[in-house]
């Protein structure tokens, strides 16, 4: 392993680039997956259903090689592109769009698959008094998480497009200012009645589009738990319904969730009618006052009402899996911030 984590034999990382703080925190997940991958553990896959009419969010199982949508090739024969662009969504949009915390390629350069990245702890601070069955972890997520999501949601449905604009067209086309916060407070509920209808029809083609890897610690200790990791899979489906259901909530003023939702029919809606949008034009003059690279949060205990599983109880990795998903005499490169509360913590417990 060049990098020292598994798998993860070529990318556009230098070997010491993966050690970094900021570069770590998404290195480590994809050499997760590739272990898991490697021993056919299936991820937790958290996708959308109808059930009795209504987009409901469940949890199964997928295998990670459907995640990485590369076939029966080995981790060893995939390209790591970290922050990347997803270059076939490009031909959606006028504007340069974003890159993504990791785009899996074949060694000929095809892009197979697009995927945002999460290493996040379980619990978080709102769960860690609850039993354990009910821990939750916290999420937060960029604005281009949920910009592709959008061109992810069209690009299945791109030939439908004349039967995707019909179910937006009546919500959309009376709209007068998308920025407006009065006008669009009003219109969300209506907006996001569009989206269910859209998922309704089309969630047969919902696919990969979060990827979350899961550390478990020992309560709120900073200790790792004896089965230590697992990695929760959100569809682009599943994922939009952490926005969605929250706009459905009463509000005088547009919230970060009705703004997520908005954004979404209008990319969609725009999308079905000419096949290519100004996204980053689109995002920027939706904005609502809020900060714009920032698209929303959602805490551990509203997380757990999406991911019912028992495998949050009992993560599926030990935790001493790190071992085989680390090279020896690779975890020294790491460089965690010293922070007194914490370096107290070990030096008492280690009297």
């Amino acid at each position: 392993m060049p990098s020292g984590l598994f798998g993860i034999e070529h990318s556009n990382r230098s070997e010491d680039d993966h050690w970094g703080k900021n570069c770590f925190n998404s290195s480590f997940p994809a050499a997760t997956a590739n272990y898991m991958m490697a021993n056919d553990i299936p991820a937790i896959y958290i996708h959308l259903d109808i059930i009795d009419g209504k987009p409901t969010v469940v949890a199964s199982e997928i295998p990670i090689r459907e995640v990485f949508n590369c076939g029966d090739k080995t981790a060893d024969e995939l390209y790591y592109a970290f922050e990347s662009v997803f270059t076939p969504y490009q031909e959606y949009s006028f504007d340069a769009i974003d890159g993504i915390d990791l785009v899996i390629k074949d060694l000929d350069g095809n892009f197979l698959s697009p995927l945002e990245v999460k290493l996040t702890v379980l619990p978080d601070n709102t769960t860690y008094k609850k039993s354990e069955e009910n821990w939750g972890s916290e999420m937060v997520v960029r604005s281009a998480t949920t910009s592709y999501c959008a061109l992810g949601m069209f690009d299945a449905v791109k030939d439908d497009a004349r039967e995707v604009r019909a179910i937006f067209e009546e919500a959309c086309s009376s709209i007068q200012g998308w920025d407006n916060d009065f006008e669009m407070t009003h219109k969300v509920p209506t907006l996001s009645n569009s989206i269910d209808e859209f998922q309704r029809r089309y969630y047969t083609r919902q696919k990969p589009l979060l990827m979350q890897t899961l550390w478990k610690t020992q309560g709120k200790s900073p200790l790792l738990a004896d089965q230590a990791f697992d990695i929760v899979i959100w569809s682009d489906y599943a994922f939009s319904r952490l926005f969605i259901d929250a706009s459905y909530e009463t509000s005088n003023t547009m919230s970060r969730p009705m703004r997520a939702t908005a954004r979404l029919a209008r990319c969609l809606w725009e999308l079905s009618k000419s096949g290519k949008i100004r996204v980053v034009d689109i995002y920027r003059q939706m904005a609502f006052g809020n900060q714009t690279d920032k698209e929303f949060s959602i805490p551990g205990n509203k997380w757990r009402n999406y991911v019912e599983t028992p495998r949050t109880a009992r993560p599926i990795l030990p935790k001493d899996a790190v071992q085989s998903i680390i090279e020896d005499g690779y975890i020294e490169k790491l460089s965690p911030e010293r922070r007194f509360d914490q370096t107290l913590y070990f030096t008492v417990r280690n009297q």
